[in-house]
């Protein structure tokens, strides 16, 4: 009897050790593929951060800047204009100083001038966003390889080991799930953020779609 609670009393004190065990520990048990695992977390949070203040940045525009740019041009005064444009920094009043450059052009010509630099504002924001994409697709598979191949190893040792318990079998393929999870969390993780500025991105441009049609109908208007 007193044996059998030494027994359980040691047991309880395993479980208490491994349910302190920490994070960092756990993750190395994950095995080599945890090196590349680590470094898409790492690629997918700088590129995160890298994105979201360029694009931040870009969204940022004066709420009055189209009323004023049509005040400037009702009144005939390009050059005030063009200057407002000119140094705002925004992809909106980059294509309406791109617009304003081709006043006195038909109305067509203008549109696809504003339209090619809105196409470029639009990919300077993308860029690089399509590495969180490759991320979110990329990390769950380096996870389940990792996985297998640990359990294609951890087979053949227990095929030549005698008698391996199941507490051995349960423990050793427990270590080996840590890969799979890890690269799920990555891959959700990745996509959500991929997601996000993409939504960012997609108010940025109806901005952008929304000034230039102000900016065409501004045209269409009778001078003071």
């Amino acid at each position: 009897m007193f044996k059998i609670l030494l027994q359980v009393d040691s047991a309880a004190l395993g479980t208490s050790t491994a349910g302190k065990e920490s994070l960092f520990s756990l993750l190395v048990k994950g095995g080599v593929l945890m090196i590349p695992l680590a470094l898409f977390f790492a690629m997918a949070i700088f590129f995160f951060i890298e994105r979201l203040i360029a694009i931040r940045k870009a969204s940022k525009i004066e709420d009055n800047f189209m009323s004023i740019i049509r005040d400037h041009i009702i009144s005939g005064n390009v050059t005030a204009a063009r200057s407002l444009a000119k140094n705002t920094g925004h992809p909106v009043a980059k294509m309406i100083d791109k617009g304003i450059q081709r006043i006195g052009k038909p109305i067509d010509a203008i549109e696809k001038s504003m339209d090619n630099v809105g196409k470029l504002e639009i990919y300077k924001m993308e860029r690089n966003l399509p590495v969180l994409s490759v991320i979110a697709r990329i990390a769950p598979l380096f996870g389940f390889v990792g996985t297998i191949i640990g359990l294609v190893m951890l087979l053949r040792d227990f095929a030549a080991a005698a008698n391996p318990s199941i507490n051995d079998i349960a423990d050793a393929m427990y270590v080996k799930m840590i890969t799979s999870a890890t690269g799920l969390i990555i891959g959700i993780l990745s996509f959500l953020g991929y997601s996000y500025l993409n939504t960012q991105i997609d108010k940025t441009v109806n901005k952008m779609e929304s000034a230039s049609a102000d900016f065409i109908d501004i045209l269409q208007e009778p001078t003071r």
